[in-house]
């Protein structure tokens, strides 16, 4: 997470972006609880482990939406798994 936090630029102050030898699309999407559940619900991943293989995994698969910055929707996967809705009704 703070790697993303120092290498991704952004807009909306999630995001400080100033960190330049590393680039966004050399970042692995981090996996907590709740970026897991959603994946997990969205078919993203298909690893039974949550470990940083599945990390890896998942990352393959943002990269299909934007290969030049995949970790971006680490945030939005994030919101949604935090929302008790989403957790339970997916």
């Amino acid at each position: 997470m703070f790697l993303r936090w120092m290498v991704r630029k952004d807009d909306n102050g999630v995001d400080f972006g100033i960190w330049n030898r590393i680039k966004p699309t050399d970042l692995i999407c981090p996996l907590d609880l709740h970026v897991d559940r959603v994946s997990r619900k969205l078919n993203l991943i298909t690893r039974k482990q949550t470990d940083w293989q599945t990390a890896v995994e998942l990352t393959e698969r943002l990269r299909e939406f934007d290969p030049a910055d995949p970790v971006k929707y680490d945030f939005a996967l994030f919101g949604l798994g935090i929302e008790e809705r989403w957790g339970v009704q997916f």
